[in-house]
């Protein structure tokens, strides 16, 4: 770490409301969008896939960036798929492909009976 951004650093930490350390600040804070993807993501976990799919909307919708959009996309796939809507999870896996066309899936998820062979079938299907 450069000796500058070392006292920026050290500065934010103090509590320093200067300028440049509320930007640095800014840099490290997640957005809105993000915010919102970790609550869909926390509902997600929990159980809750209705309300977890309107939050993971919300949050693509509100602007998230290119690798967000993909995981957003992609546990909104995994939703659809469980809830035996496998057409809507063969769009959201799509939409997570035209973004990262070597997306792939972790291999605890590729072998998951609901969606594995969905995700397999769209990314040979590109």
């Amino acid at each position: 770490m450069t000796r500058p951004l070392m006292v920026l650093v050290l500065a934010a930490l103090a509590g320093c409301e200067t300028e440049p350390v509320r930007e640095v600040q800014k840099l490290f804070q997640p957005t809105k969008a993000q915010a919102t993807l970790s609550a869909g993501l926390k509902q997600y976990e929990d159980g809750d896939y209705e309300q977890s799919l309107k939050t993971l909307q919300s949050a693509i919708q509100q602007g998230l960036p290119e690798r967000d959009r993909v995981n957003a996309y992609k546990h909104s796939a995994f939703i659809y798929c469980v809830s035996s809507r496998e057409r809507q999870c063969r769009e959201e896996f799509k939409k997570a492909l035209a973004i990262d066309p070597g997306m792939d899936l972790a291999p605890e998820e590729a072998d998951h009976p609901m969606w594995g062979r969905v995700f397999r079938s769209v990314k040979a299907g590109r």
